[in-house]
């Protein structure tokens, strides 16, 4: 991936999506050893609906394949990433220059990225991208305007004991062949995130974002307090 961000990409999901259609397949293999009285190792004996399934199990991989193939010919010019690539593109240029240079500054220490591998957000000094299991969002930072849209907060999460704010902010460019895409991230990333890019962040949602702990611990003490009964002082004589 840090050699070539996007050829990495291209591959990778493509070959999820083929590792994920044989799925209903291999349900169908191990289900043949793990109910031997349905008899699916005998395909004429199975049941209707078992017939059914075994076909669409079949037919998802095969379908998938020929799209994969499809997508791979001519230097992986059709794939949908290609296609997302080349609205950036210069009328000279192709998606390959947009390529390059996402690769170029994806390699810098200096980049912005959080999130799971299934929802991640990079923010270099010219792009912004989510990447997301079978396809990447791309934005140019000077095209774009972010709003702040949503905010949860979790009071636990698996690596951590202390409540975690989570914001979810809206990405939309002003070119209409840009898709609009939203990126979520932890409140205290949100001061880091604001450094690295051009536009600024509008909050129209009117959310209280906690940069910091103590930011959070000032809320959860107010709410606290407020939610107390008023306690009379004693009149002195």
């Amino acid at each position: 991936e840090d050699a070539a961000f996007v050829q990495y990409h291209l591959r990778r999901s493509t070959g999820t999506l083929l590792a994920h259609s044989l799925l209903p397949l291999g349900y169908y293999l191990g289900m043949c050893f793990a109910a031997p009285e349905k008899h699916l190792c005998f395909f004429y004996l199975a049941s209707k609906g078992w017939k059914t399934f075994f076909f669409f199990a079949v037919l998802f991989p095969a379908v998938t394949s020929a799209l994969a193939y499809y997508w791979s010919r001519k230097g992986w010019n059709n794939h949908p990433l290609a296609r997302t690539l080349a609205v950036h593109a210069l009328p000279q240029s192709g998606w390959r220059a947009v390529a390059s240079s996402i690769n170029t500054e994806f390699r810098r220490i200096d980049k912005f990225a959080t999130g799971t591998p299934g929802a991640r957000v990079i923010v270099t000094d010219t792009w912004v991208i989510k990447v997301t299991t079978y396809c990447l969002h791309v934005a140019q930072q000077q095209d774009i305007h972010l709003t702040v849209t949503d905010s949860r907060q979790h009071e636990l999460t698996p690596d951590s004991n202390m409540p975690v704010q989570f914001l979810t902010i809206r990405v939309a460019s002003v070119n209409p062949y840009v898709k609009a895409f939203d990126i979520r991230l932890n409140s205290t990333e949100y001061g880091e995130l604001r450094e690295k890019l051009r536009a600024p962040i509008s909050n129209a949602a009117n959310v209280v974002i906690h940069q910091s702990l103590s930011d959070l611990f000032l809320e959860t003490f107010t709410s606290l307090v407020e939610i107390n009964q008023t306690y009379p002082a004693p009149t002195t004589q």
